[in-house]
């Protein structure tokens, strides 16, 4: 039996623009030349730009699709909700897969009236079997990134079966200890031990980024590196790797 690995990333791209002022530059266009290089089959992408006006009028090549579909690689189906709407657009989570999409929903995970988050849940099929991906940005703040993750733990158990393999994957804004005390009662691990610094890109310090699994074994991690990837956005993406239980 051939065994399958499914490859799953994680990137918050930064809205598709990196700097402030005048000196800001228009990255999206190299952020899909990134998304095809990671080879995933599942990447799930945070402050992504469905739309903004004021943007689209400063850079003449400002795509004219919603970066989720500008991003996908070809053969993709793009799913994107939006977590916040603000004066000139609106931004959230997106996840692009190679596997077929069967259904979708979105979950306000706001704490307070100054960060409007959310979680966005999505079920694929992989081989006749489904698996649920759920996409998170938690907060800044941090009893509302503990309280984010409560939320998160009672929608797995309001929302998915508890026998359904699972992958919870974001920017959680966290490093320490906490994320792995709260989701594991729910059966939800690490991709894998030790550390793998993702932000600030240009020299990561600390992993903001993570992905969790149940009902699937980890089986690696990697974290790209080098020039191209710190220009293009604030974060790092994080590839985490994982087979069927019961592969051999």
């Amino acid at each position: 039996m051939t065994q399958t690995t499914l490859r799953i990333a994680t990137y918050n791209i930064h809205k598709g623009v990196q700097g402030l002022g005048p000196a800001r530059r228009l990255e999206i266009h190299n952020l899909g030349h990134a998304v095809e290089q990671l080879d995933a089959d599942v990447v799930c992408l945070q402050e992504v730009r469905k739309v903004h006006r004021r943007e689209a009028q400063y850079f003449a090549h400002w795509p004219e699709l919603p970066q989720a579909e500008f991003l996908a690689p070809e053969g993709y189906e793009a799913v994107y909700r939006t977590n916040a709407v603000t004066r000139h657009g609106e931004h959230g989570n997106a996840l692009l897969s190679r596997w077929p999409v069967l259904t979708h929903q979105h979950e306000d995970m706001s704490d307070h009236r100054f960060e409007q988050r959310g979680l966005l849940h999505v079920e694929l099929l992989l081989e006749e079997r489904p698996v649920h991906v759920l996409v998170v940005h938690l907060g800044l703040i941090r009893a509302s990134r503990l309280r984010q993750l409560q939320q998160l733990v009672r929608f797995v158990v309001r929302e998915i079966p508890a026998a359904a393999p699972l992958l919870v994957a974001g920017d959680f804004n966290e490093w320490g200890p906490s994320i792995a005390r709260i989701l594991g009662p729910a059966g939800l691990v690490a991709h894998t031990q030790g550390r793998h610094p993702t932000f600030p890109s240009r020299m990561p310090l600390v992993q903001l980024d993570h992905v969790f699994a149940r009902g699937l074994k980890p089986v690696g991690v990697t974290v790209p590196h080098g020039r191209n990837w710190w220009r293009m956005s604030d974060h790092l993406p994080l590839i985490a790797e994982f087979v069927w239980p019961d592969s051999p």
